[in-house]
This record gives structure tokens, C-alpha cells and sequence, in this order.
């Protein structure tokens, strides 16, 4: 059978007079094509009818006045999904909500799927000018000689404005009105632009809208990259997603496909050669992307946290955002096998643990490189302990009060302090410390008193340099979470996240610089426009000079003090942490490249057993993760304070 419709081609530009119709004139535009395909008898009908018919049609063209200004869609931006990315450009997940969809441009759409659409839906769509009577007609003959529907009835235009205008209202006033704004629409876009929106707005099924999504959904490859067979199992999939779709009936797509491929010989859009190699073309179905699960559920889940705070919700699950984290999954991937194998060793060692959270944080800029918020399955519980859960920090806490005495010129790393029974009043009664052996050890040095971690000096020390002191220092190593100046807080009693403690380490790793620990690095939308970029310099907030001292002593920690399970064979800083009724265990240290924070406990505050200790449980973690995250990097030495100083008097 010749082809009769025009055949879309590669610019598909076609040049048509547009002609502007006020309302009356739409309604006798659409009554002049019914009356070419039914010629007389329903002009005799209309002469009939006569001031009845006329009145009818002035009252319509008057309804119609308040139909959207469809000149709006020249600045329409359709809800897209927001895609998310590590540092190197692996996809991570997709975050949507009800519309799942990635807008493209007309020349990214395989020319197979426009040729496919247009044969089963609007094979006329670059001859009429929004509403079709004729096709109408022909599709009902094509139809019935058919036995099922191969050809649409309604153009491709009337299907872009019923979706994006109008509701699934079945009337005739609604029909009517889906034909003038489909007139409308003609007149004020080209035809590439009218294809280009349908193609970007129709729902595909399976959470899938637009021919982008749809291609990934369906066979894991871009609309760019379609085959004929695969364009003309995707175009027949439209009349009814639910039922056509692939995925759900692979055999009723395959004849769909079929009869799409079929209608493309009639028009003579394809060869007979190129119809059969389609119709044999082995089709590879995609993995299902509308559902998939994010390669790493936690990390995901505190990215759109993040993202929310600064966009809010709507724009993160339609704004068409492409974001990418600081997350690098190589080391993601060693992070999560560290976790899991370190909460078996656990079980064995029988230290009644059951959860934990690792942070790593590059010190140069505040890049959060590896996150883990748990152990065992995301979907059965999705606490993330990273960025929620604050518990006590034991011990851990106590480098910022050293580092508070350094920087007050108070004490140094080898001045004398004294590890003897004190007391202090705190409202009506007296609050003694102890320390975790329930021994006195007499005088020591400061690095002494860190590296077996004794709790007096640092009480003492809390005290003299003030606790107010110590909190405001927290604060400008980016500790956000409340912190009450008790007597007790330099044992740890405040409640801090992993992802705070491994930040605000970070400092002491470069020097006394600060960046503020993110996991984006960068957002643009979905047409390459910035958004937002946290590569940024970081900021001298700390005293080099002090710095360098609670680095000094925090080696000896895992040099001979509570962490030489942590030892790693190159310069490394660290300190152990374990609260007194043992909830809680920590390991938190760092190189010059990386700052690590490891948490153990349980979600609901039960004491693990009698015994477990940051040093003996939570140090060789860490340990495993560092000779993990440290192969291949050079070893490095901590900052030279006298050389930031230098640096910072030149600027």
C-alpha cells in the first residue's frame, strides 16, 4: 500500500503556514475537516439545524475562552528525576517521586522511535495542524480491517495537551476542548518542538515518562541508542503501558511490535529487509531502572538529606538535578566489606555489638570519601548511625580539651600534670572522677595522660581552660550537636555523630585548616548550569602550633598508648574512646589524606559486654580500613606547623 503521510526525516523540520484563528474560527476549522471526510449529509444536517447549530457553536467558542494560554509551555519545565553520582561519575541512584523522567533534546531521540511513534500514533502528524477528522476516519478503516487498533485516533498534539492540560474526562465538551487547545498549540510551535514535548512527556509504564527513561527502564540504553526493534516494541507499548509493557507480558510486546513494524511497511518508512532483521533482532530486556535500589542506600539516603536542606524537597525529587558526591564507591565498596566483616569479628569475640558506622573524611577540602550507616539490609532498617545517630564519645572527646590547654598556652605536650583523686562541686553535691582502672597513676606528662587515656588530667584540664572554651572550639571545627559545659564533658558526655567527629579530626589532620564535611561536591541542572560547588579552600580555624601537639600526642596513642592495635606501618594520629557503661566503643584517627571515625554499639543503648574497649574492639577496624583506603597512596608526614604559619602571614 503507498504511503500517503510524510516521512519524518532526520532535521524533520517541515515548513507550515500558520494561520491565527480566534475561537469561532477554531470550532469551524474542526467542522470543516468532519465535513471533508462526511461531505453532504452533514452539511444538510447543519443547514438543518440551522439558528440551533450556529447558537451551539457561538456558546462553545465562548466556554472555550477559558482554556489554558497554551503559550505558557514556552517556559515549561516538566518534573524530571534528579540523578546522584560518586566523584568519579558511577551512577549511584535516581531520586523521584511520582515522575520518573530525564528530558532530552529531539536530536538525542533515535530517529527509529520518532519513525515508530509516528506510524502507530499520528502517521499525519506533519500534515495537519493539531486535529486530524480524516485520520480519524482512515484509523477506524485501518482498524476494522485489522481486527485490533493499529492506528490511533487522536493526533499526537491532542495526546500532549490532554496530559498536560485537560483530565481522562470522558464528554464531548472536554473533546472539544482538546481540539481547539491542540490548534493552539500548532499555531504557536514547530512541529520538532510538538514531537520533542510528547516524546519527553508520555508515560511508558513502569514508573517510566519520556523516551529517555523509558529506553533505560526497558533495555538499559539511552533513546539515543534504540534499534528499529527495539524503537517499535517501545512505541507500541503507549496505547496501554500497563498491558504492553515488556517486563510484564514479553509476548503481547512482541506482538505489538509487530504490528507497529507492520504499519511502518504500509507507510513505507522501512524496508521489507529492515522490518524482517527487526522483527528477528534478539531484544535484551534492561535491568529495570524505574525500582532500582541505590548501590549504597545510606550514602543516597544522607545525599538528599543534604540536598533537601539546601533546595528543598521538591526541586531534589523533580528538579532534573545532577549531583555529584564526594562519595568515591571504589572506597566506598572496601568501607562496606570492612564493616561487615568487622561486626562478624565482633559476634565472635562476643562483645554483644551489633551496629556500626564508619566516616572518612578527606582533611583538604571536608570530602566525605566513604560512609557506612550500618550493618545488615537497608530496607529492614534504614537508621542511618553516620549522620543520626549521636551517642557518647568516651574518651575520643578529649583531644579538643588538650588542644584548648595547647592553644591557652596553658600547658604543652610534655608539661607535668597529675593523675590524683580530685572533686568538684557541681550544684549540691560533689562530682569525683575516675578513671577506667579505678587506679591513680600519680604524676605524668600531658602525652602520657593521652596515650593510656587517664580521665583526671583531662577533668583538670577541662576545668582550668574553661568548658565553655572547649565547646566554642568544637563549634569551629564544625560540632553542631548540643553540648552542655558539665564537669563530666570532657570524658565525652556529650552526644555527637560519627560524621561531626570524623570532620572535626580532620582539622587536626591538616594543620588547624577547616572545610566543613560534605558528601556534594557539586550540583548543576539538567542542562549543565551550576547549582552549587563545595570545592572550596579550606580555612585556618586552629592554632598550628597546638595542633601539632595533640597530633604528637595522639601518635603516641598509637604508638605505645590504648591504640597500637591501629598501627598501620606509617605516620598516623588516633585516639580510643569507650564510654563507662560500655553503650558505646569508638576508634577515630587520621593521616595527612584521610580522617577516619568508626563507632560500634547497639541502636537501642543496650551495653555491649563487660570489657569491650575502642582500643581492643574498635581499633583493629580501623586499622583494616586505613590499609584498605591507604593502598597505593604515599606515605606522608603531618603538617609542618612553622610552614602553615609562613604561608598564612604571606596571604
Amino acid at each position: 500500500m503507498a504511503a500517503t503521510g510524510h516521512t519524518p526525516g532526520a532535521g524533520e523540520a517541515v515548513a507550515m503556514r500558520r494561520v491565527r484563528l480566534s475561537g469561532p474560527m477554531l470550532l469551524l476549522s474542526l467542522v470543516k475537516g468532519v465535513l471533508q471526510v462526511s461531505g453532504g449529509t452533514l452539511l444538510a444536517a447543519l443547514l438543518m439545524g440551522g439558528a440551533t447549530v450556529a447558537g451551539g457553536l457561538v456558546g462553545l467558542a465562548l466556554s472555550f475562552r477559558n482554556l489554558p494560554d497554551v503559550r505558557v509551555l514556552k517556559g515549561y519545565v516538566p518534573t524530571e528525576t534528579s540523578y546522584i553520582y560518586d566523584i568519579n561519575g558511577e551512577l549511584l541512584a535516581r531520586a523521584h517521586g511520582d515522575v520518573n523522567r530525564e528530558v532530552v533534546p529531539l536530536s538525542k531521540i533515535s530517529p527509529h522511535l520518532k519513525r515508530a511513534i509516528l506510524a502507530i500514533e499520528d502517521a499525519y502528524f506533519y500534515k495537519h495542524q493539531g486535529i486530524d477528522p480524516a485520520g480519524i476516519a482512515r484509523a477506524t478503516v485501518v482498524n476494522f480491517k485489522s481486527g485490533a487498533t493499529v492506528e490511533g485516533g487522536s493526533t499526537l498534539t491532542q495526546q500532549l495537551v490532554k496530559n498536560l492540560f485537560l483530565t481522562d474526562e470522558k464528554s464531548l465538551s472536554r473533546k472539544i476542548a482538546e481540539a481547539v487547545l491542540a490548534l493552539r498549540v500548532e499555531q504557536v510551535f514547530e512541529k520538532d518542538k510538538i514531537l520533542e514535548m510528547y516524546l519527553n512527556q508520555v508515560f511508558w509504564g513502569r514508573n517510566t515518562n519520556g523516551a529517555q527513561a523509558a529506553a533505560q527502564n526497558y533495555f538499559g540504553k539511552s533513546a539515543a541508542e534504540l534499534t528499529l526493534g527495539e524503537a517499535a516494541m517501545m512505541a507500541g507499548i503507549v496505547q496501554a503501558p500497563s498491558v504492553f509493557n515488556p517486563f510484564d507480558s514479553y509476548q503481547t510486546a512482541k506482538r505489538r511490535q509487530s504490528l507497529v513494524l507492520e504499519r511502518m511497511r504500509e507507510l513505507g518508512w522501512a524496508t521489507d529487509a529492515e522490518i524482517e532483521a527487526a522483527k528477528k533482532q534478539p531484544i535484551r530486556l534492561g535491568p529495570g531502572t524505574s525500582y532500582q535500589a541505590s548501590k549504597s542506600p545510606y550514602v543516597t539516603q544522607a545525599v538528599i538529606a543534604e540536598l533537601e536542606e539546601k533546595f528543598g524537597p521538591d526541586v531534589v525529587l523533580k528538579g532534573g538535578l545532577r549531583v555529584t558526591t564526594t562519595v568515591d564507591m571504589n572506597l566506598q565498596r572496601k568501607a562496606e566489606t570492612v564493616a561487615a566483616r568487622g561486626i562478624a569479628r565482633l559476634e565472635s569475640q562476643g562483645a554483644n555489638a551489633d551496629q556500626m558506622a564508619i566516616v572518612a573524611v578527606d582533611p583538604k577540602n571536608g570530602f566525605v570519601k566513604a560512609m557506612v550507616g550500618g550493618v545488615g539490609a537497608f530496607k529492614e532498617n534504614q537508621f542511618n548511625r553516620a549522620v543520626q545517630a549521636r551517642r557518647q564519645l568516651g574518651s575520643s572527646f578529649k583531644p579538643f580539651v588538650y588542644y584548648a590547654a595547647f592553644a591557652a598556652g596553658l600547658y604543652g605536650i610534655d608539661s607535668y600534670v597529675d593523675d590524683s583523686p580530685v572533686s568538684y562541686l557541681d550544684g549540691n553535691e560533689y562530682y569525683t572522677p575516675r578513671n577506667y582502672d579505678f587506679t591513680f597513676a600519680g604524676g605524668m606528662s600531658v602525652r602520657q595522660a593521652i596515650a593510656v587515656s587517664r580521665n583526671i588530667p583531662a577533668v583538670v584540664l577541662g576545668q582550668q581552660v574553661g568548658l565553655n572554651k572547649v565547646i566554642e572550639i568544637c563549634r569551629r571545627m564544625g560540632i553542631k550537636s548540643p553540648m552542655v559545659p558539665v564537669i563530666s564533658l570532657p570524658l565525652g558526655s556529650a552526644d555527637l555523630t560519627p560524621m561531626e567527629v570524623a570532620g572535626a579530626y580532620a582539622a587536626f589532620a591538616n594543620g588547624g585548616f577547616k572545610a566543613e564535611a560534605t558528601l556534594i561536591s557539586r550540583v548543576t541542572d539538567s542542562q549543565g548550569n551550576i547549582l552549587l560547588d563545595n570545592n572550596r579552600k579550606p580555612e585556618l580555624v586552629l592554632d598550628p602550633l597546638a595542633v601539632d601537639q595533640i597530633t604528637s600526642g595522639m601518635q603516641t596513642v598509637i604508638q605505645s598508648g590504648t591504640g597500637t592495635e591501629a598501627q598501620i606501618g606509617r605516620p598516623a594520629a588516633g585516639k580510643t574512646g569507650t564510654t563507662s557503661d560500655a553503650r558505646d566503643a569508638w576508634f577515630v584517627g587520621y593521616v595527612p589524606q584521610l580522617s577516619v571515625a568508626i563507632w560500634i554499639g547497639n541502636d537501642d543503648y543496650s551495653p555491649m559486654a563487660q570489657g569491650v574497649t575502642g582500643g581492643v574492639f574498635v581499633a583493629p577496624i580501623w586499622r583494616d580500613f586505613m590499609l584498605e583506603a591507604m593502598q597505593g597512596v604515599p606515605v606522608a608526614n603531618f603538617p609542618n606547623p612553622y610552614t602553615i604559619l609562613e604561608r598564612h602571614k604571606k596571604r
